[in-house]
């Protein structure tokens, strides 16, 4: 009988220690372990992928280890609006059958000119590609703003190049699209303007392709210049060569851990290395010690 309760003492006491050690794992562990960025590093086809055909594109992403893909027009690859049903399916079916994600197109599609006519064929042709992104299977198209024309009050072409956006963000609903707005141009890529062209922006789906240029730095500085757009982030991020230049990746990537952000950071190399593979996989290591 004694023996029975002191059995029974050692299972009750082993018990309570293994309950409360496995209560305790999830919040050890949690206090262990670091919290993972869930940003992703890819590719604009922009100089490094640009005289590459579809299936080296892929390929060439697929040996790297850098997943994610934006189109640039006019590239060996040739994704364009002139494709077929078929073609269009075709190029679906390529990304569908690798481990790469097609995120969308970089067209140069821009809304600042005063005259009517450009305006509307710089509208109509953001339309036909964002049909194309939606066949291919893509998520968006990167548009730009691109330039405040000095004789046009500056209010005026902020206006209009915001209902712009409008326009082909409304369209761009209808097929699942993002438009993604580079930080681009003569003044329109300064922070501020940028701000000022998005305050009137009115459709969800248009959001703000940060491009990590040197106006970012203009006062009152990196920090407050982010915060001021930063609600407005869509999926993508434009970044240069990581070990190229002074831009201070570092509190530019603290800033984004800070929001906890989960898009793209897409290089848009500028450079012409020797072997763009071997650099691919260089820039690749240093984005990964970035978001640690």
């Amino acid at each position: 009988m004694e023996v029975e309760k002191m059995h029974r003492r050692t299972f009750l006491r082993n018990t309570v220690l293994v309950t409360g050690y496995l209560g305790l794992l999830p919040f050890s562990s949690a206090l262990s372990a670091e919290k993972r960025s869930k940003m992703r590093f890819g590719l604009v086809t922009y100089e490094w992928g640009k005289d590459w055909d579809l299936p080296t594109l892929i390929s060439n992403c697929e040996k790297t280890g850098v997943l994610g893909v934006e189109l640039r027009t006019q590239h060996a690859h040739g994704v364009e609006s002139s494709l077929s049903k078929a073609q269009r399916a075709e190029v679906k079916k390529r990304f569908e059958d690798s481990a790469v994600t097609c995120l969308g197109y970089g067209s140069n599609y821009e809304y600042h000119s005063p005259d009517p006519e450009k305006l509307k064929q710089n509208i109509e042709g953001t339309k036909a590609y964002i049909q194309l992104c939606h066949d291919i299977g893509a998520t968006g198209i990167k548009v730009k703003p691109n330039y405040l024309p000095p004789e046009i009050p500056r209010k005026k072409t902020i206006s209009q190049i915001a209902a712009s956006f409008n326009e082909v963000g409304k369209f761009a609903q209808d097929y699942g699209q993002e438009i993604r707005v580079e930080v681009h141009g003569q003044y329109t890529q300064e922070l501020p303007v940028m701000k000022a062209i998005f305050d009137e922006v009115t459709e969800p789906n248009v959001k703000i392709c940060w491009n990590c240029n040197e106006e970012d730095l203009l006062s009152p500085g990196l920090e407050a210049n982010f915060h001021s757009v930063k609600k407005w982030f869509g999926d993508t991020v434009h970044v240069r060569e990581f070990n190229v230049g002074n831009y201070p990746y570092p509190d530019l990537f603290r800033l984004f851990k800070e929001m906890d952000y989960e898009g793209w950071i897409l290089l848009e190399a500028r450079t012409k290395p020797a072997d763009r593979i071997e650099a691919l996989r260089e820039q690749l290591e240093l984005f990964n010690a970035l978001v640690k």
